[in-house]
């Protein structure tokens, strides 16, 4: 597999350091509110990515953090008269309800900031100790970025360029405008934590360095996470990180492109900004991990109605198809004929398809394209006599290859499938017994579900409107 490297800028073959095991290190959300559509996509993205290695037979070991303290975190807990515990609760609880419904598995650790202040401390002892972080008169420790000669490497722009749009905030007392705090000194009203340079509380870039160190070791796989944290985000990460333990941060960093809305920058001030609980509610969970997937990972997407409405077309084709093939495992019999077997042998090409967009920089948009040729193939062979083998062939080889992507999710749910079909039956007994007005009022009743049934040879099929 090849991925695209944004420190070398180039697409690189995968060659873990430990064979057979790779260690991913995300960048969480900051929970203050509800998560919005913009993240949504490395949540879907890298949640692709781990399926991917694990498909291919990797164990993965998938880190994703919590910021549970930030200035945003405390204002929000100013304006709601609460703490920052409870604030922050309240949107992993919400964070996690929205990633369950985009299908994306939780972390192998879900790490919180507050929860490793003692390995946060430890690194930037080590770093004070070494000369490359200092504590200011105000309490606050900075990070001195002209110590780290490779400052500015994983955006590609040297110091001096980056030193030119600096300034110093009121507050602050820099030795250089470039440099950035991993700790903070406390301020009346604030959470705080004690610490060798006073309580405080740490700065936003370190507790990543920390828990990256913690779960994965010094130097890890890959790290991930969207465009906007290159820097200064995932730049600070690697200047103190690297200084700290004096090996590689990660060996691999992807970073997955913007979203747009109507093809404007999402903003609170353009009035465009949507969470994914809004969005989800007017095109369901599914339309939007499926926008997410459907082009490049790093490139530029565009949300808008119309596109979420294609998104839905395209996941009602892909549902059809495999009701059609649950339909017939169900009511089918026998096993695979010759003709059925050819079929399924060239039907299998699609297996290596997949893989060789997948392996191309994690393709998800070719991936798509193959996942709706076969399913085309399916709709074109399969019908009311394939046999019941052939129809299971074909529905593993498609959940096979959706499952990792992660597009479908169980067919219908348990408590309706079973109303839908007891309602079914009632109503097919009814027409055999003549009593149509009973067989029509059980239609409305379904139809006001919003199920539609189709009668067939081999009996009642039915969907979701």
């Amino acid at each position: 597999m090849k991925i695209y490297n944004t420190m070398t800028r180039k697409k690189e073959e995968l060659v873990t350091l430990k064979p057979g095991v790779v260690n991913i290190y995300a960048c969480g959300p900051t929970v203050y509110n509800y998560i919005h559509i913009g993240n949504s996509r490395p949540a879907c993205v890298f949640d692709v990515l781990r399926r991917y290695l694990e498909y291919k037979g990797y164990k993965v070991n998938f880190v994703q953090n919590f910021t549970d303290i930030d200035d945003k975190i405390i204002k929000r807990a100013t304006e709601e008269n609460t703490d920052y515990i409870t604030v922050a609760e309240k949107y992993i609880k919400e964070y996690k309800t929205d990633a369950q419904g985009l299908n994306v598995r939780e972390a192998t650790v879900h790490p919180r900031a507050t929860e490793n202040i003692d390995e946060i401390i430890d690194i930037i002892k080590s770093l004070v100790e070494k000369g490359y972080a200092y504590r200011a008169e105000n309490g606050d420790v900075y990070f001195r970025t002209n110590k780290f000669s490779e400052y500015g490497k994983l955006s590609h722009q040297p110091l001096e360029d980056l030193e030119a749009g600096a300034r110093i905030m009121i507050g602050e007392m820099k030795e250089n405008p470039m440099d950035f705090a991993v700790w903070k000194a406390a301020k009346p009203g604030e959470p705080m934590w004690e610490s060798p340079w006073g309580n405080g509380r740490p700065g936003w870039h370190i507790e990543c360095s920390a828990m990256a160190r913690k779960y994965l070791g010094e130097t890890i796989d890959i790290h991930c996470g969207g465009q906007d944290l290159i820097f200064p985000h995932h730049e600070n990460e690697i200047a103190q990180s690297e200084c700290c333990n004096g090996v590689p941060f990660a060996r691999y960093w992807m970073h997955n492109g913007y979203i747009n809305v109507d093809n404007r920058k999402m903003s609170k001030s353009l009035n465009n900004f949507f969470t994914v609980r809004d969005v989800a509610g007017v095109y369901g969970y599914e339309a939007i991990r499926y926008l997410m997937l459907a082009s490049h990972y790093r490139s530029p997407i565009n949300y808008s109605t119309d596109i979420m409405e294609q998104c839905k077309s395209a996941l009602e084709r892909l549902y059809n198809c495999r009701e059609n093939l649950s339909f017939i495992i169900e009511n089918s019999a026998g096993e695979i004929m010759p003709d059925e077997q050819k079929v399924l042998e060239e039907m299998s090409r699609h297996r290596e398809r997949f893989s060789n967009a997948m392996d191309d920089d994690l393709n998800t948009a070719d991936a798509l394209s193959v996942i709706f040729d076969l399913t085309r193939e399916i709709n074109t062979n399969i019908n009311d006599k394939s046999s019941k083998e052939f129809a299971e062939k074909c529905a593993e080889l498609f959940d096979e290859l959706t499952g990792v992507l992660g597009i479908i999710k169980s067919e219908k749910t348990d408590s309706l499938e079973q109303e839908v079909e007891d309602l079914i039956s009632k109503r097919t007994q009814a027409r055999k017994d003549r009593d149509f007005a009973t067989a029509d009022m059980i239609r409305d009743k379904l139809k006001e579900m919003n199920i539609i049934l189709e009668d067939t040879p081999m009996g009642v099929k039915w969907h979701k409107a």
